[in-house]
């Protein structure tokens, strides 16, 4: 039978307020309301479905304080990692709520109401301590102390919440599964030993190798159950791992394992966290649970060391393994025979034997070249949808940013950019100038700072939309702040290539070059707040490339920026 929840009882939310719900749903549209963050939104379907059972809502400040500082409940209940609902002090009092309030929670995707909170208390918190005594360090480099930095508000609400809604998913929906759901479907393939695999990453050939050995050496079956909520930034999206995970399934013993996902938001907290995913596999009815080397572990500190040892988290979840009642399945990281075709957990190869592994860096290297990726690394059902969602870089989208001085010209060298890409083709290419923005996209807007920082981040949008479809965007607006620009850089990085072209023409040459005369009604006061004369141009700070019309030419300047393209491998041999 499937494994007892954490604390005895699975606390379905869903189904003990069922004979509520018309009554609350009636009462959520009557309340005063915040809508969730996109952690708090994970956070409150697990606390809903009964996935971080004991719990029944966000902790309140004894419940806060009790788990960064011992790891438990105030009960003595282990659990390992706080999970709070975090809001402005202003937003707060602006709804005019305190301890006793009731307040609607509601999804942010399309503003239905899930939950009602019954307001226990209000508190804030030493970030610095919570990063330290959860996270080992006060370093923004670990993903979760610069959530905490970044993105936490002020004050922490603690309280109970009673179900309203589910929230609603369009996407994988057959194998989204809650606690009970999962538990049923265990009673129904009669499994009573059950190996439950936590992952974020895609799986390769080593993973399924991994859960089978656990799985035999248990005499058990396998949940492949991995995180579709938030996970580490820069991972790839979930659709793309869900589509492996489902091309990988087949290649299991018929019968052996089950896929269902995790709507999970990680705090990529190494120990506490490892801890934290048993309690969760725990409650969905697993009986054991792999834990691997570095599990949930953040990478480098900002000093270039691990945060975590590679197998402290096995030791602490070892630790507290009789309160956890599941056995937890330690395991190494497995590495490739070439001479006999299997994997072998490293610590048992011996020594002399030749070994193969591809790492992480070298997958991601091999899938932007194009270049080949072993059979026996990772299966080719798996390898081709990776290839479809990272395609090599000469099928990647780019922009192409020039920033300068009115009549610096950026326009000239960006046509003639323009030209240049054309003739090289494979990809469509789109010209976004100042001044054709200025009257397309942002015609009611002036010249404040403000507005043009709008202004700037419309092209942005604009940029990063051509670029994540693949074409090629050369935009050329003024775009003085050098903030305004970090955004659109940081925007467009996200979906491919993104270059800083500064055109530091000198502003008397500006002056001169002016044949429509802008800067003499300037300098005359007719105009005013004009970028160069009675307002600041912020040159870049980090540019890739700094071009002078009066020192190279536009074709020059144009060859220098191809040359960068084709050095990141954006145009160049196909």
């Amino acid at each position: 039978m499937a494994n007892s929840p954490h604390g005895g009882v699975l606390k379905d939310l869903y189904i003990r307020d069922e004979p509520l719900k018309e009554a609350l749903q009636a009462e959520a549209e009557t309340l005063p309301h915040v809508v969730l963050t996109e952690r708090q939104l994970c956070d409150l379907e697990l606390i809903l479905n009964g996935g971080f059972s004991p719990l029944q809502g966000f902790h309140t400040q004894a419940e806060y304080t009790s788990v960064v500082h011992n790891n438990r409940l105030p009960d003595g209940t282990l659990w390992t990692i706080p999970i709070y609902l975090d809001i402005d002090r202003t937003t707060l009092d602006s709804l005019g709520v305190s301890p006793g309030s009731r307040l609607t929670l509601r999804d942010p995707r399309d503003d239905q109401p899930l939950a009602i909170l019954t307001i226990s208390d209000l508190y804030t918190v030493d970030r610095s301590q919570e990063a330290l005594l959860v996270y080992g360090a006060d370093d923004e480099a670990h993903p979760a102390v610069h959530y905490l930095r970044h993105n936490t508000r002020d004050t922490l609400v603690g309280g109970d919440v009673q179900a309203v809604n589910a929230p609603q998913h369009y996407d994988y929906v057959a194998i989204r599964r809650s606690p009970a759901e999962v538990r049923a479907l265990f009673k129904k393939l009669n499994w009573t030993r059950v190996v439950a695999f936590q992952t974020r990453n895609p799986m390769h050939r080593a993973h399924r190798e991994l859960t089978v050995r656990a799985a035999r050496m248990r005499h058990a079956n396998v949940l492949i159950q991995p995180v579709v909520g938030l996970t580490k930034p820069g991972d790839i999206d979930h659709f793309t791992r869900v589509r492996v995970y489902q091309a990988i399934m087949p290649k299991y013993p018929n019968g052996m394992a089950q896929l269902s996902l995790l709507p999970l938001a990680m705090r990529m907290g190494g120990p506490r966290e490892a801890v934290w995913h048993a309690i969760i596999r725990k409650n969905f009815g697993a009986t054991h649970f792999i834990v691997g080397r570095d599990h949930a572990g953040p990478g480098s500190n900002s000093q270039g060391a691990d945060f975590y040892g590679p197998y402290e988290a096995q030791d602490l979840v070892l630790k507290y393994r009789d309160e956890l009642d599941i056995e937890v399945v330690p395991f190494q990281m497995l590495t490739y025979l070439p001479d006999t075709d299997e994997y072998q957990p490293i610590n048992e190869v011996a020594e002399g034997v030749k070994t193969l592994n591809i790492s992480g860096t070298e997958l991601r290297r091999r899938l932007k070249t194009g270049a080949p990726i072993p059979e026996w690394f990772s299966y080719p059902e798996v390898v081709r949808i990776l290839r479809e969602a990272n395609p090599p870089r000469d099928l990647q989208g780019f922009t192409v940013f020039l920033t300068g001085l009115h009549a610096s010209g950026k326009e000239s060298i960006a046509r003639a950019l323009q030209v240049a890409l054309n003739q090289e083709g494979g990809r469509s290419v789109s010209l976004l100038l100042g001044e054709t923005i200025r009257q397309e996209l942002s015609s009611e807007l002036g010249y404040t700072k403000r507005e043009r920082d709008i202004n700037v981040a419309r092209i942005g949008f604009v940029a990063a939309e051509l670029t994540r479809s693949g074409a090629a965007c050369i935009a050329a607006p003024i775009a003085p702040y050098d903030e305004a620009r970090l955004q659109v850089k940081k925007l467009v990085a996200k979906a491919g290539g993104f270059y800083l072209v500064h055109v530091a023409t000198p502003l008397e040459v500006c002056i001169k070059n002016d044949r429509a005369g802008v800067y003499a009604r300037a300098i005359a006061g007719d105009i005013k707040g004009f970028t160069g004369i009675d307002d600041v141009y912020e040159p870049p700070v980090n540019p890739d490339l700094v071009a002078d019309i009066t020192k190279t030419s536009i074709s020059q300047i144009v060859h220098e920026i191809i040359l960068l393209l084709e050095r990141d491998g954006y145009i160049g041999d196909r």
